[in-house]
């Protein structure tokens, strides 16, 4: 692997994690008692670059919090990580983005998210930031933030030469234009796939038809995650279903923002071995569905690396 470390940077969401894990979702109208409690980091921002950061690459992130406790203990938790936090700004008047996760004994998950501070930055916030996605190797970004900043930030990144990776989640029916132009890779799950191809994907042949719309709408390289049968790539004429590491789930929160960070800590700018970062990064999120929580949940180098 070399000991270079990749420069990744996240342009995305932060958000303070309540979690409540019960027995089986509320119905409405009824009230239930949950068996755990606790606030732990989230957003899906976050996730991924903790997650790239523990699989070893040298992180930044972009982004905003509340002048707030939350606030605070965000900045916190992703300082303790060893993330560049030089690109998030503290917004006066705005809430921290906070989400509210219910887990029952099925290892489902139900969420509300209000996003407060992470819809308070834009384009020009961005070009305020352009040194920093100057000196990436990949730039990232998710739907849990503005998309006319992250039309931005790819636009910045694809002119300096850096590759750019495209999270579609949470799904967004439609998916600006402009946006894919300067997306060089795109990571979504079989849903997101379906929402912006039109194409339900349930195995490999339908998986490559959705790849096929992908790269038709310009992006290069489609990584459409089809849960627990693993990951399918299509680059440059070549595809292959990566198959998932099998273990048991018990919380599936945040393993695709592990599978992301993960890959892309060890992926080559040219892609060389993308399936080598996507084995990486299955093996990563298999670690992350096996543990409780978001944050808590993502694992470390030493611990993918280990047979």
């Amino acid at each position: 692997m070399g000991n270079l470390m990749n420069k990744v940077t996240v342009v995305g969401s932060i958000n303070l994690d309540t979690n409540l894990r019960v027995k089986r979702m509320v119905k409405p109208g009824e009230t239930i008692h949950a068996k755990e409690h606790y606030s732990a980091g989230g957003g899906k921002g976050a996730n991924q670059a903790v997650a790239a950061s523990r699989a070893g690459a040298q992180t930044s992130f972009i982004g905003a919090v509340g002048d707030d406790a939350p606030g605070k203990q965000m900045m916190d938790l992703l300082k303790n990580e060893g993330i560049d936090l030089t690109g998030i700004d503290t917004i006066a008047d705005e809430s921290t983005g906070q989400a509210f996760i219910t887990v029952d004994d099925e290892g489902e998950n139900a969420i509300t998210i209000y996003a407060g501070a992470n819809f308070a930055f834009g384009p020009k916030e961005i070009a305020q930031k352009s040194a920093l996605l100057k000196d990436s190797d990949f730039v990232i970004a998710q739907f849990e933030t503005p998309i006319a900043a992250t039309v931005k930030a790819f636009e910045i990144a694809h002119e300096a030469g850096v590759k750019t990776i495209l999270n579609p989640a949470p799904g967004e029916d439609h998916i600006s234009e402009e946006l894919l132009k300067v997306t060089d890779m795109i990571t979504p799950n079989e849903t997101e796939a379906e929402t912006i191809t039109g194409i339900h994907v349930e195995d490999e042949a339908s998986a490559r038809k959705a790849a096929a719309k992908l790269h038709e709408l310009g992006v290069d390289v489609a990584i459409i995650t089809i849960g627990s049968k693993g990951a399918f790539y299509d680059y440059n004429g070549v595809s292959e279903l990566v198959p998932a590491f099998k273990v048991k789930a018990v919380d599936t929160t945040a393993a695709g923002d592990t599978f992301i960070g993960a890959m892309s800590s060890i992926l080559k700018p040219d892609f060389s071995n993308l399936k080598e970062a996507i084995l990486f990064g299955n093996k990563a999120s298999s670690l992350t569905v096996q543990r409780y929580g978001a944050q808590p949940s993502i694992p470390y180098q030493k611990e993918i690396e280990a047979k």
